[in-house]
């Protein structure tokens, strides 16, 4: 059921509502990881997040190495600190490989074939340094590999899960990549006995109020390996139980919420990406979400998520863009009537307008 109460120090934990941090790398730091799987929609993501961002802002702290889009978590794209790449990759990829034999044989991909993939791949990034995705893909067909259907997509995946390679800086509309050892230059020293405990540190500071499945959930662990992390780090954390489960946070969330004005975070509408760790974030979504409005998230049901319109903590309709020249249109779907929110929903839609480099030309909002 909606909860409220944990929505809104989800608001102010995720950096939603308050409390933005100064830098791109800040963002991703305090999240422990972002989902990625739209590049344009995780820009926003970590934007929203960010105090005065705009889309360079977020861009250049990728080409500066600084932040790293790769398949960390869950064998899904997220954005991650560079710096804690390797040692996510280290502690989540083995068990995610090891359960992919099945997909290699669909694929009709054995050992041999993925490790002269990986020396063609490796050799060819040494010495271009970047090269686009589809350079790749012909690379590997005049080696004799084919790369359609899914193969290339796949090889990619599963040598970057393999620590070889990882996605560099967008050329373009075109995604390059480049060696993992090459591009992250001080990667940090982390042993992986202690990576469960960092990692729940993250994310029960980024994403508090959760439960332990949700961070079994969010970050791939098994329930007993994820019980173990959240052990490591418990005393850090604030623990309440709430309608029967048990809710870890930081500590600093209740604090910080002192003072908010009630009518000013009732009222208020955010404007999130689709993917946003507001939603994927959680196993359980029940406390910002009406299960009978899911289906209106992935339309077709075919895993692609749409933008998300928050109300009040609650996911409360979808919101899509359309791109003239310099300006950019939004349209608003509400799930049910919003009463006087107008005005609040078009400061929102400003304020993605902004961070894009768009003038808006208007916020249509579709009636119920």
């Amino acid at each position: 059921m909606i909860d409220k109460g944990i929505a809104r120090r989800r608001l102010r934990s995720q950096l939603i509502s308050r409390g933005k941090e100064r830098t791109p790398l800040g963002v991703v730091r305090r999240m422990g990881a972002i989902q990625a799987q739209d590049y344009l929609q995780v820009l926003w993501a970590i934007g929203l997040r960010t105090a005065q961002a705009k889309v360079a802002t977020i861009e250049q702290a990728i080409a500066d190495r600084q932040i790293v889009i790769t398949w960390a978590m869950r064998g899904t794209l997220h954005a991650v600190p560079a710096e804690d790449v390797k040692w996510m990759l280290g502690r989540l990829a083995p068990r995610i490989l090891a359960n992919d034999q099945r997909r290699l044989a669909q694929l009709e991909l054995d050992s041999r074939q993925m490790a002269q993939c990986e020396t063609l791949i490796h050799d060819a990034l040494k010495e271009n340094k970047r090269m686009q995705r589809q350079h790749l893909m012909d690379l590997l067909e005049r080696a004799g590999i084919k790369t359609k259907p899914q193969r290339g997509y796949h090889i990619l995946w599963y040598l970057a899960q393999s620590g070889l390679i990882c996605p560099g800086p967008v050329e373009g509309n075109q995604q390059t990549f480049v060696l993992l050892e090459d591009w992250v230059r001080n990667p940090a020293g982390l042993p992986l006995e202690e990576a469960a405990g960092e990692l729940a540190k993250r994310y029960f500071a980024g994403h508090g109020p959760a439960t332990l499945h949700d961070f079994a959930w969010w970050s791939g662990l098994p329930v007993k390996e994820a019980r173990e992390g959240l052990e490591a780090i418990q005393d850090k954390l604030h623990r309440e139980t709430i309608a029967g489960a048990e809710f870890w946070m930081d500590r600093n969330v209740d604090d910080a919420m002192e003072g908010d004005e009630g009518d000013e975070i009732t009222s208020a509408v955010h404007l999130l990406p689709g993917y946003d760790e507001y939603l994927l974030g959680y196993k359980d979504r029940s406390a910002v979400l009406d299960a009978r409005y899911a289906p209106r998230i992935v339309p077709g049901n075919n895993g692609v998520f749409a933008p998300l319109v928050v109300i009040d903590g609650v996911i409360s309709g979808t919101w899509k863009r359309t791109i003239r020249k310099n300006e950019v249109e939004l349209q608003v779907f509400p799930f049910e009537k919003i009463g006087n929110l107008q005005e609040r929903i078009v400061e929102a839609s400003r304020k993605y307008a902004e961070f894009s480099g768009f003038a808006l030309s208007r916020t249509i909002i579709q009636e119920v």
